[in-house]
């Protein structure tokens, strides 16, 4: 079986620091990348036949591809902030360069369809609180299938306040049953935040420190052997080719971040998911749960110029 927990550095080649393809993946669709850019640096990237969102995590960037140049702000921290985003089409060349340095996310799919380059503004990400209690999380939804038009990739943040649990009641969406659930591979890729100076345990914006979590995948019996219980740190990825997925546990003192890249060969581009019946009842709980006053950390920005 592919190796399904890869610790920060160890997906690292090409110049990420993490890159997970289909090919490594053992699956089809789904991709992501890290990219490290050293202040003055420039990165380019031939999408071939992948469709692309860049996202900063921290630092901002410019990007060309077909003939246009787009200015993303980004953000200090995906602690802090909503960043805006640029998706990139596929048979396309694009260049990033950022003059600050920075990290930046490359989530991308497999697709057919050649959309065009664009502007995700920070201000239209819709921010969601899911759940409600020691389950509230909170859910940037920039590329959530309502939120973003692309062809086959689905991509959201989720941030999970320290001591919660997220991804909870555990769930999988390793079928396709029209109507009910969606055959989908996912990439969770992680964060850590807190620590005594509030940056995951040693001073560095990303969260580059001790802190830690647990994540956990087990069998559904239906799409596959899938099988991990891991302790996550900064630069952790998580790869869900099939089975139950959560719940992801933010230790106390450590808030968790993880961005979850999505695509699947389905006909349609949806996140429809099925809860594991076992815990599926802890979903009707959440009407009578107190909210987390620490939610939401952020909102989106308001309105931005156009770019």
């Amino acid at each position: 079986m592919t190796q399904l927990h890869l610790p920060d550095g160890a997906a690292a080649r090409d110049g990420y620091r993490c890159r997970i393809d289909p090919e490594s993946a053992g699956w089809t669709h789904t991709s992501l990348r890290i990219l490290d850019l050293a202040p003055g640096a420039s990165h380019t990237l031939e999408t071939g036949d992948s469709e692309w969102i860049l996202l900063p995590l921290s630092g901002s960037a410019e990007v060309v591809c077909d003939g246009a140049r787009l200015r993303l702000h980004g953000r200090p921290d995906v602690f802090s902030a909503v960043s805006d985003f640029a998706y990139l089409p596929r048979d396309a060349t694009a260049r990033v360069d950022s003059a600050g340095g920075g990290r930046f996310a490359l989530c991308g799919a497999r697709c057919t369809s050649k959309l065009p380059l664009r502007y995700g503004p920070a201000s239209g990400v819709p921010v969601e609180i899911r759940g409600a209690g020691r389950a509230a999380r909170q859910v940037n939804n920039f590329a959530s299938a309502e939120a973003f038009e692309a062809d086959r990739l689905i991509a959201v943040e989720v941030l999970t306040p320290a001591g919660n649990w997220s991804s909870y009641p555990p769930h999988k969406h390793d079928e396709d049953r029209p109507g009910e659930e969606c055959r989908l591979e996912e990439v969770y890729w992680f964060a850590i935040g807190g620590g005594p100076d509030g940056s995951g345990g040693k001073g560095e914006g990303m969260g580059e420190g001790e802190g830690m979590g647990y994540h956990r995948v087990y069998p559904s019996g239906a799409g596959g052997p899938s099988d991990v219980l891991a302790e996550v740190r900064t630069g952790d990825a998580v790869l869900v080719p099939d089975g139950w997925h959560g719940p992801s546990m933010a230790a106390p003192g450590y808030p968790m971040y993880y961005l979850n890249v999505m695509a699947g060969p389905g006909a349609e581009r949806r996140w429809l998911i099925c809860d594991d019946p076992a815990h599926a009842w802890v979903r009707g709980t959440w009407p009578d749960e107190p909210a987390d006053p620490r939610l939401p950390l952020y909102t989106a920005p308001s309105p931005e110029g156009t770019h």
